[in-house]
């Protein structure tokens, strides 16, 4: 029936009852469980698009783009670590597992950060040596499960990254599905080959900020006080965790927003947990400033980030850095349109697929099975990705100089407002064409 003639005879879609949310329940009402996905929330956040730089005319004064610099540079770790890592631009990739990603997209993802002159990370699973050979600079996470992680891995990192939570999914595991856990998976993990697993939701070795302390010193002394150490939050009561993250020792703050990808996590998780990744932010730069740390240690920024507006928005509101992890998989070539009928067979469609878990991604990205993996070129791969983090810098430079800045780090709140109520209240700037920020004083 067209839309005239449903409007015709009056009927009208229920915006709670939609039909999206008509099929969840009968799916849920035919199965019996819950679903279970990767990808990010897809829900419309506050996000950066609800922010607009003031660039420079006669009150400001704007620099050239080709005849004046703008640096982009930027160190991490400069509190405790004797070996803080230096990298080229202020865009990382995140923590993504081999496992839950093949050994050529891990490869990929090493080899486009070190054309571009920045850190990679390890994930849930442990350390390839397809990883750290690609990688010139490679964080280590330490995660709950401790699957894969042993001393000797450790001690080849240039950063151990401590995993408290994670943007898609802050309080909950990760998943692997036993049809990504192949023989090898199997044995970089200690689990059986096949069989499902389940991430731990939380450390086993402490209960609290002061157990944390102690795992800081524990991973210092076993890495000679060399490697910064990160600890890594799921954005929810950011004010707070960012504070006990610094009490504990830790050299840089990982903030995850709740746009932030997973390989497989429950729905419900991801598009119902933790707060934006543009409501973080300030919470977590305000936390700083108090302890008198803004800039001493050092504040990542993830979940959602696209394009180099994103990176000049979050390092206006107080990041020293992002990582990406999506848009870096995209850049690989995930939900690449070429594969446009093997989308159809599984029932998704390009730009739609978000079944990584399945692990039979047609990209041959989000997937164990050897002959999909051939797809994905690593040096190709590599080479995208190093284009794209290129682009990414580019744009932040322009933006940049164009509210009269010469280092990327000098971007401030000042230099931004909002287009609506709430990104005003969330990002504390001003509504545009007002001096109004929600909240403010309150």
């Amino acid at each position: 029936m067209s839309k005239d003639n449903q409007a015709h005879t009056g009927l009208r879609e229920s915006a709670t009852f939609d039909r999206t949310t008509m099929a969840e329940i009968r799916r849920a009402a035919e199965t019996g469980i819950y679903d279970i996905r990767g990808f990010g929330a897809k829900r419309k956040l506050p996000h950066f698009d609800d922010l607009l730089f003031l660039g420079a005319s006669m009150s400001r004064y704007p620099l050239e783009g080709y005849r004046e610099t703008c640096n982009t540079s930027v160190t991490l770790g400069t509190r405790f670590a004797k070996k803080p890592i230096v990298l080229d631009i202020p865009v990382t990739i995140a923590g993504m597992s081999f496992g839950a990603l093949s050994a050529n997209a891990k490869e990929a993802l090493g080899r486009g950060a070190s054309i571009a002159g920045t850190s990679t990370t390890t994930g849930d699973g442990g350390m390839t040596p397809e990883e750290r050979g690609q990688s010139k600079k490679l964080v280590y996470q330490y995660l709950p499960s401790r699957y894969g992680m042993n001393p000797d891995d450790l001690r080849k990192a240039d950063a151990i990254e401590v995993v408290l939570g994670q943007g898609a999914k802050p309080g909950g595991g990760g998943m692997l599905l036993g049809q990504k856990i192949t023989d090898r998976v199997a044995k970089m993990r200690n689990l059986p080959q096949g069989i499902d697993q389940r991430s731990a939701c939380r450390h086993p070795d402490w209960t609290g900020p002061d157990d944390l302390a102690i795992k800081i010193q524990e991973l210092r002394e076993i890495t000679d006080w060399q490697v910064p150490i990160y600890i890594k939050v799921g954005a929810t009561r950011t004010y707070y965790d960012v504070k006990l993250a610094v009490k504990a020792g830790a050299d840089v703050i990982v903030v995850d927003g709740m746009q932030g990808g997973t390989a497989a996590t429950q729905e419900v998780f991801i598009e119902h947990v933790g707060i934006p990744t543009l409501a973080a932010i300030p919470q977590a730069v305000q936390a700083l400033q108090e302890m008198g740390m803004h800039r001493k240690v050092q504040l990542i920024v993830s979940g959602g980030i696209r394009n180099g507006a994103d990176v000049a928005k979050c390092m206006a509101l107080g990041a020293d850095a992002v990582a990406i992890g999506t848009a870096a998989l995209v850049a690989l070539g995930c939900n690449n349109p070429k594969y446009e009928e093997e989308f159809n067979k599984l029932g998704s469609a390009a730009g739609f697929y978000d079944d990584y878990q399945e692990g039979k991604d047609p990209a041959g990205i989000s997937t164990q099975d050897p002959e999909l993996m051939k797809r994905l070129d690593p040096v190709e791969g590599g080479r995208k990705l190093a284009n794209y983090l290129r682009v990414l810098t580019l744009e932040a430079q322009t933006l940049a100089r164009a509210c009269g800045k010469n280092d990327l780090r000098n971007l401030e709140p000042e230099d931004l407002v909002a287009l609506t109520v709430e990104s005003a209240a969330m990002a504390r700037v001003p509504l545009a064409g007002t001096q109004w920020i929600p909240g403010k004083g309150f």
